[in-house]
C-alpha cells in the first residue's frame, strides 16, 4: 500500500430506486469504466455479501460479509492495487425490501444459531461497557439520546436541502425494544440498496484524467480471532481490537485524525447501529476522555455525514459502503481535508478503520 497509492475517483449509490440525486453520479462512474475499456483494462471485482447468503456458508474469494466487510474489501483493493492491479471495483447490492418475504429476512438475519437475538446480545455487550465505564443504565440512555440527536441534525438538514431519501421514523421507533435501546437505535433498514465505488492506482488515475479523486491514505483492520462471538462478550466490549485499527489507519495516513476533526478538517462516520459502538469508537480513540464528556462534544462535532444507517437506511452489510460513497462525495464538495468511515462487524469483533484524504 505504502509504494503503490491507491485512489478513489467515483462512488454511486442507489436507494429504493431513487435515482434523481445520484444519476450523474452513475453516470460518471460508467464513463470511467468505460475509458478503462479502451484502455484494455478489466477491473477487479470485491463483493459484498447480500442477506440471501446465509451468515455461515463459506465465503467465496473476493466476497465479504458483515457490517464490516466494505472496510475489508476496501483493505484487499488497496493490496491489489499495490500488487500490480490497476483498478478495482467495490459493489453491494440488497434488495432488502423487495428481495424476501418477511419470513425469510427474520430467518436469515438469525444469525447466531441458538443463540438470543442480536438486540439482546448488544444489550449484554452494554451492560458490560456500562459496567466498565462505571455509569448508570440511565446514563446510558441519556447518552444513546445525545448520539441519536446528532444523527438526527445531520439528516434533519438532508431534508431541509432535499438531499435524503426518506421522511424521519414516525414515534413508534422512539419507543423502547429493549431497556437500553429504542427502535431508532437497533433498526436494520427495509430498503433497497446498491452501491459502487471504484479505485485504481495513480497512474490509472492520470491516464484516465480523473479529476475527483481521493487517496485512500490509510485503512486498517482489527478483526479478534473467536471461535464463539457470543462468549466473547468480555473480550469484545474492552476494543482494543478497534483502537488498533484506528491508531494504525491514522498513521498510515500520518495524520492526527481526532486533532484534525476538532479543528474542523476532517469528517467522520462512525458506525451508528447500537449506541455502544459510536460510544466505545469515541472514547476508545480519544475523542473524548470521558463519557461525561460527550453530550458536549455530540452538540459541537457531527459524527456522521449520512444521518446514521438508522435515519439514511443502508440495510444489512452495507452501511459502510454508503458512508464511503457518502464521504467521497461530500469530501470533494467541501473544505476538510480528511474523511474517516468506521466498520463494525457482528457484534464488534471486526472492526475497520478507512482514511480518504484530498490532495
Amino acid at each position: 500500500m505504502n509504494q503503490v497509492s491507491s485512489h478513489l475517483i467515483s462512488a454511486y449509490a442507489q436507494i429504493n430506486q431513487h435515482v434523481e440525486q445520484t444519476s450523474l453520479h452513475k453516470q460518471h462512474f460508467d464513463d470511467l469504466v468505460d475509458k478503462l475499456k479502451t484502455l484494455e483494462i478489466t477491473p477487479s471485482r470485491l463483493a459484498i455479501e447480500p442477506l440471501s447468503i446465509p451468515w455461515n456458508n463459506k465465503l467465496q474469494d473476493g466476497h465479504f460479509r458483515s457490517g464490516c466487510a466494505p472496510i475489508m474489501a476496501l483493505e484487499q483493493a488497496t493490496r491489489l492495487i499495490s500488487q500490480g492491479v490497476s483498478a478495482v471495483i467495490i459493489e453491494g447490492d440488497e434488495p432488502l425490501s423487495s428481495g424476501y418475504t418477511r419470513e425469510q429476512r427474520h430467518q436469515l438475519m438469525a444469525v447466531y444459531t441458538d443463540q438470543p437475538s442480536i438486540a439482546e446480545l448488544y444489550s449484554r455487550l452494554a451492560m458490560k461497557f456500562i459496567s466498565q465505564q462505571d455509569i448508570s443504565e440511565q446514563q446510558f440512555t441519556e447518552l444513546a439520546d445525545s448520539l441519536y440527536q446528532n444523527h438526527l441534525r445531520v439528516y434533519q438538514r438532508q431534508i431541509n436541502e432535499n438531499t435524503a431519501h426518506f421522511k424521519l421514523p414516525s414515534s413508534k421507533w422512539l419507543a423502547q425494544v429493549t431497556p437500553l435501546f429504542r427502535g431508532v437505535d437497533c433498526a436494520n433498514p427495509l430498503v433497497d440498496f446498491s452501491g459502487k465505488i471504484l479505485l485504481c492506482s495513480e497512474d490509472v488515475a492520470r491516464r484516465l484524467n480523473a479529476q475527483d479523486k481521493l487517496l485512500v491514505s490509510g485503512v486498517a483492520l482489527g478483526i479478534l480471532d473467536l471461535d464463539n462471538e457470543p462468549q466473547a462478550i468480555d473480550q469484545i466490549v474492552k476494543y482494543h481490537h478497534l483502537t488498533q485499527a484506528f491508531t494504525q489507519a491514522s498513521t498510515l495516513a500520518k495524520v492526527d485524525f481526532v486533532s484534525q476533526f476538532k479543528q474542523g478538517n476532517a469528517l467522520l462516520e462512525a458506525y451508528t447501529c447500537y449506541p455502544v459502538v459510536p460510544m466505545a469508537f469515541l472514547i476508545n480513540n480519544g475523542f473524548v476522555d470521558s463519557l461525561d464528556q460527550l453530550p458536549a462534544f455530540l452538540g459541537q462535532h457531527e459524527i456522521t455525514v449520512t444521518g446514521g444507517m438508522n435515519l439514511a437506511r443502508a440495510p444489512w452489510n452495507n452501511p459502510s459502503l454508503n458512508a464511503l460513497i457518502n464521504m467521497y462525495h461530500q469530501l470533494l464538495a467541501g473544505e476538510q481535508q480528511y474523511g474517516m468511515v468506521h466498520g463494525n462487524g457482528g457484534l464488534g469483533y471486526r472492526q475497520g478503520i478507512a482514511i480518504l484524504e484530498k490532495k
